[in-house]
């Protein structure tokens, strides 16, 4: 059998390995240290928009403690994006929180401004005004982020902004990450850049990313002895991972462009062809296209998506169904949805396609091959 061809791995860029040595060269293998510092700074002239950045060990942690930091408390509702990955909901339920779900807009496929209003104004009329809101940056694809704060400001309820998979998107310039009161950014193994596993919590505000820093470091005070007025966490993340990082941010602009070009050829490849669909940049919106995804319309194409991802399981290709949306999940069932469906139809008809930055020419065409079996 030919080898696997992965729906995206980790992509090196030369470079980590330097970083690594030097950490190993000074003892520095701890959850803190230059590499640490380095890449937080580097992450925050990225983002470019007065932003302060904490490294943490993953995106989970960060929005767990952005929901700590936001004061939410066991009890409190927290609206949450039903189609996303299952850490973004998760830590609502670390807190012993209740997620409110709400759907997609067609566009994006993230949360839906219109439902999101709609929930905000339901959930005040039954007396548990939403402690904070989570809309998710889905595959690169940004979310309505300025008509979301517009909504989350006139009902004065901060924002939390997953941008785990949108390291790069942006709105008019913007990069994702910097609309929210605080953002969250993951460097997971299969994500655009890799710190093999980690994330960051991004914030316009300073004070906000030093008590990040705080909490993640098990909240130690400041005294000769060990004391401790908070609980703490240890969510730091390792230096070692932070050289890592370092490395990986040098060939972030590169790893963009080439995402996208792997999305351009599959639109090339696919776009018109009968019952086959892709979600489009609006005006302004940028994505970096962490994954490439379709949808498949099984009454014009004759097939389904699960008949193309089993086509492709057979020759050894990774694919996989879009999310399954939250309020689908048995974990979260009972839980408050304020839907219109996109969210099902997409989960039923989409698949995530093969978009590493490391893909070959004979990978891809091993990849159409599949697709033209059908098409044809």
């Amino acid at each position: 059998m030919s080898a696997k061809i992965w729906m995206s791995s980790p992509h090196m860029g030369g470079t980590e390995e330097q970083y690594v040595k030097e950490a190993f060269a000074t003892n520095w293998i701890a959850p803190l240290g230059p590499n640490v510092n380095g890449f937080e700074q580097d992450l925050s002239l990225f983002l470019n928009h007065d932003c302060h950045v904490a490294a943490l060990s993953s995106g989970t942690a960060g929005l767990h403690l952005a929901l700590v930091l936001l004061g939410v408390k066991a009890g409190d509702e927290v609206i949450c994006q039903s189609m996303t990955f299952s850490a973004t909901a998760n830590p609502i339920a670390y807190i012993g929180a209740r997620p409110v779900f709400v759907d997609s807009e067609a566009d994006t496929w993230n949360m839906s401004p219109e439902l999101l209003e709609a929930a905000i104004i339901d959930r005040i009329a039954k007396g548990a005004k939403p402690k904070a809101i989570i809309p998710v940056h889905l595959y690169g694809m940004p979310a309505k982020m300025e008509e979301i704060m517009a909504i989350a400001r006139q009902y004065d309820i901060p924002v939390i902004e997953d941008a785990a998979e949108a390291l790069g998107s942006s709105i008019n310039g913007r990069k994702c990450g910097t609309f929210g009161d605080i953002g969250v950014l993951s460097f997971n193994g299969n994500k655009i850049i890799t710190t093999s596993g980690g994330g960051a919590l991004v914030s316009h505000n300073e004070q906000v990313v030093s008590e990040a820093r705080f909490l993640a470091t098990q909240a130690r005070d400041a005294a000769p002895h060990y004391q401790h007025s908070k609980i703490g966490y240890n969510y730091r993340m390792s230096n070692l991972c932070a050289g890592v990082g370092r490395g990986q941010m040098e060939v972030l602009a590169t790893r963009i462009e080439q995402r996208r070009n792997i999305y351009n050829q599959y639109y090339a490849k696919l776009n018109g062809k009968k019952g086959i669909g892709f979600v489009t940049e609006p005006d302004g919106f940028f994505s970096n296209r962490w994954l490439s995804t379709i949808l498949i319309n099984p009454a014009e194409a004759g097939f389904s998506r699960e008949d193309l991802r089993l086509a492709f399981e057979k020759e050894n290709i990774e694919t996989r169904p879009l999310w399954k949306p939250m309020h689908l999940q048995p974990v979260f069932e009972g839980c408050a949805y304020y839907g219109n469906g996109i969210a099902d139809q997409l989960f039923a008809d989409g698949l995530c396609l093969p978009s590493g930055s490391n893909l070959t020419e004979d990978e891809m065409k091993r990849i159409f091959d599949v697709f033209d079996a059908f098409i044809n």
